[in-house]
């Protein structure tokens, strides 16, 4: 078997093979360990974590006799310390796993297909079953000008030598939002412009919500905008717009406006891949693509792109490529994390998506002033919103939006996953003073209001 690609789903993949006994050839290009480890959740997340704390400090005088301010001394230090986090988890779980593997060969190499066999480097591969997993990598909107301004991605823009003074971000999606919330804590001047509003995957009331909090730290939000022309000026770059925001000049600008597959370029099509508009390979419930005995998984699908699903994907669809399509993709309870502060957490359907599909419904929304927890910890900022059917009560879907918010999702997972009822999450026992809770709060505020409830009442 060939595994194309050596980040996270492409170990996964080999992996899994090899622990049902094939001969794996891992085929890399590039930095193994891809993108999470190098260039994506781990550096930036241990940003985002440096820019709440100096945040948290400034935050501190929300309780009473609280005072101070922490401050970000030295940049280079800080981007040092994350490159080190970098080089020693992929050391550890990427490089040091691969002699733990005998029946993994991990070949460095371009991989692509011509006239019908796959060839790595310039020389031809006999191989079994074939495994594509190439990743992503940032999709520049066709904006007219683009092409003659210099722009960052997120790749460049957690790699940078110094901060910018002001900073403007095209896209509102999960990377526009988490880094023009780090970069403004850190000092820089974010100005965030996106086309339609703030994480439109999500439902309303959570967009609008995160744009008041992000106003109120001082970035400016430009959304449901139309983008006319970018241009180079002396002091930087300056975006034109249709919309409330006329004209928006920043020393820099990030593109964030979403990740398109790795898949142009490989012979894919000319294989008789079938590709999508996006450029994702298609594949159907075992990740089988259409052609037998050629599976893909992760980013290079279009969907899903988070790490954890790419493993997953990249698992069984290992396991279906030696056993023989005995495992089905499912993302019905798939849980989403933006690691914005609040954080926004997500699994199951939006009210928006199935109200879609013609779904007979009811909601429940909590503001985070319900939930003990945020009084105690007096940052009320956020809400929890459940979706359930409304013929049996089982719960479709949720949204979480509180300040730890990712740490609470996968109750909503499980609880979505074993077909638990509103009735039965409202019933079962919470810690007290955790934000957790809230998931019972929201459950029992279906049927009453748990303003009138003591503690622990319900």
């Amino acid at each position: 078997m060939a595994v194309i690609g050596a980040g996270s789903a492409g170990f996964s993949a080999a992996i899994a093979a090899a622990d049902l006994g094939a001969k794996v050839a891992l085929v890399g290009h590039g930095t193994i360990g891809g993108t999470c480890v190098n260039v994506g959740c781990v550096p930036s997340k241990t940003l985002i974590r440096a820019a709440e704390a100096v945040h948290g400090g400034l935050a501190a005088a929300r309780f009473p006799g609280l005072g101070g301010a922490v401050q970000m001394d030295d940049w280079s230090v800080l981007a040092a310390s994350k490159d080190d986090l970098v080089t020693t988890l992929r050391q550890k779980k990427y490089v040091d796993l691969l002699p733990a593997y005998d029946g993994v060969s991990y070949i460095e190499g371009k991989a692509r297909f011509a006239d019908g066999a796959l060839i790595v480097g310039d020389a031809p591969m006999k191989v079994g079953k074939v495994i594509l997993v190439m990743g992503a990598h940032a999709a520049v909107p066709p904006i007219p000008g683009m092409d003659s301004v210099p722009y960052l991605t997120s790749t460049s823009a957690l790699a940078l030598d110094r901060l910018p003074k002001s900073l403007l971000v095209i896209g509102g999606g999960v990377i526009g939002v988490e880094l023009g919330q780090m970069f403004s804590r850190l000092g820089v001047d974010v100005t965030i412009c996106c086309r339609s509003r703030l994480l439109p995957e999500m439902d309303p009331e959570v967009s609008a919500a995160l744009k008041n909090y992000l106003e109120a730290e001082g970035v400016r939000v430009c959304a449901g905008v139309g983008y006319q022309r970018i241009a180079q000026t002396q002091s930087g770059v300056e975006l034109t717009c249709e919309g409330h925001c006329d004209t928006v000049a920043a020393e820099q600008v990030l593109i964030a406006t979403g990740r398109r597959p790795n898949s142009d370029g490989l012979g894919l099509e000319e294989r008789g891949i079938v590709l999508a508009r996006n450029g994702g390979i298609v594949v159907d419930d075992h990740l089988e693509t259409s052609v037998p005995g050629i599976y893909a998984a992760g980013d290079v699908t279009g969907r899903d792109q988070f790490v954890y699903m790419a493993a997953y994907g990249a698992k069984l669809a290992a396991r279906n490529a030696v056993t023989g399509n005995q495992y089905r993709y499912d993302n019905s309870s798939m849980p989403s994390v933006v690691f914005t502060d609040p954080q926004v957490a997500s699994a199951g359907l939006t009210e928006t998506t199935a109200r879609a599909q013609g779904l007979d419904i009811k909601v429940s929304l909590l503001p985070l002033d319900a939930v003990p927890r945020a009084l105690a910890a007096r940052d009320t900022r956020g809400l929890i919103k459940l979706i359930a059917d409304k013929a049996n009560d089982r719960l479709l879907g949720g949204q979480i939006m509180a300040p730890e918010g990712a740490d609470s999702i996968q109750t909503l997972v499980l609880a979505i996953k074993h077909g638990m009822t509103t009735l039965e999450l409202g019933a079962t026992i919470f810690p007290y003073l955790t934000t957790v809770e809230g998931l019972k709060l929201a459950a029992q505020t279906f049927d009453k209001d748990v303003a009138k409830l003591s503690c622990c009442a319900g």
